[in-house]
């Protein structure tokens, strides 16, 4: 078994199993690609002793806690480890490499496990994260994929990665298509710190020397934001805008959207976020539409009264070399289009 000393990020890689001791509420916020949480503290516990430490001092909130962890660990010995090989090395890490890792790891090796401490904690793969999102994002050759609502600019991204092009698809790492009706159904967004993780993981093994397609996106998507050094790479990088007729448009959005239709209530409500943008009884009729089950004319009309004007204001501003942009012009907007556009693209 090898000594007891703290190990870095870099060396994450090199362990059978990564265990987050943090409270389940610190763990859904994020946590290591791959980790599982095995808490010291569930969420009421810390909250308990955080207040005795406050009203009681440290020597009391020790003895409560220290009882608490120990039947935490307890009870992760005879359940999740009970079945561990003797030379299973896992790595163990809480928010700051302090006493939840610290006690966890200690017992582990008392078992006989070769069990090692994250130095640092969540707290120094955080500051990993950010420095590698800030030190690649400016290395990538993007090309942006343009056009209005409807243009299948993410599915023209999925057909791009199988034929093997490199895809950042950023929308599928928010979990949202980024408009006002862009939340996936049964699908919540995650975090502002676990979506930047996700984009750490999907950046670090792209190459630099390839082409990396994504779709154009505003700093939002949904709830989550992207940081601003790739916000500021994309918006001075080539572009290629995807160029389709309403009719084309509309025929893709009802397929891509159909499920919208089977929350009628919600649809509503989302709609009535546009009030103040558009005139009282314009959102009425849209609500009208949604309430009815009517998709057709409401997508027609989103698209030509909100989402095309929105387009015209913002891209040409967001995206700097879109007036020099490679244009394809699109008929259709069916698979058999899109993958031809696909193959010309990722052949480059």
């Amino acid at each position: 078994m090898s000594a007891h000393r703290p190990v870095g990020v870099d060396q994450i890689d090199r362990f059978d199993a990564i265990i987050d001791a943090r409270s389940p509420a610190e763990f859904a916020e994020d946590h290591l690609p791959g980790a599982i949480n095995c808490p010291v503290l569930d969420d009421e516990e810390r909250r308990i002793v955080g207040t005795l430490y406050a009203t009681q001092g440290a020597f009391v909130a020790r003895r409560i806690g220290g009882a608490m962890v120990a039947a935490n660990l307890s009870r992760h010995l005879r359940t999740q480890f009970s079945g561990m090989p003797e030379r299973w090395r896992p790595l163990v890490y809480c928010w700051r490499g302090g006493m939840r890792s610290g006690s966890m790891t200690t017992w582990m090796r008392m078992v006989g496990w070769d069990a090692q401490q994250l130095a640092g904690g969540y707290k120094s793969f955080r500051r990993h994260v950010i420095a590698r999102l800030d030190a690649l994002a400016p290395t990538l050759d993007l090309r942006v994929v343009c056009g209005p609502t409807g243009s299948a600019k993410s599915r023209l991204l999925r057909l791009l990665a199988d034929e093997g092009a490199q895809v950042l698809d950023l929308e599928a790492l928010a979990v949202h298509k980024g408009s006002v009706l862009g939340q996936v159904p049964g699908q919540g967004q995650p975090t502002q710190k676990a979506f930047e993780t996700r984009l750490w993981q999907a950046l670090e093994p792209l190459d630099a020397a390839r082409p990396v397609f994504v779709e154009a996106e505003s700093r939002r998507i949904g709830r989550v934001q992207l940081p601003t050094v790739l916000l500021e790479r994309m918006r001075q990088s080539r572009c290629i805008e995807l160029q389709a007729p309403v009719a084309a448009r509309l025929a893709y959005l009802l397929q891509d959207y159909a499920y919208l239709g089977d929350d009628r209530a919600a649809l509503v409500r989302q709609l009535g976020l546009l009030r103040g943008l558009h005139a009282n009884t314009t959102i009425d009729q849209w609500q009208a539409w949604a309430q009815a089950g009517e998709l057709a004319p409401l997508f027609e009309a989103l698209m030509v009264q909100h989402y095309d004007p929105a387009y015209a204001r913002s891209q040409r501003g967001d995206f700097l070399r879109l007036a020099e942009a490679e244009q394809h012009p699109l008929a259709s907007l069916d698979d058999a289009a899109l993958r031809v556009l696909a193959k010309q693209l990722s052949a480059r």
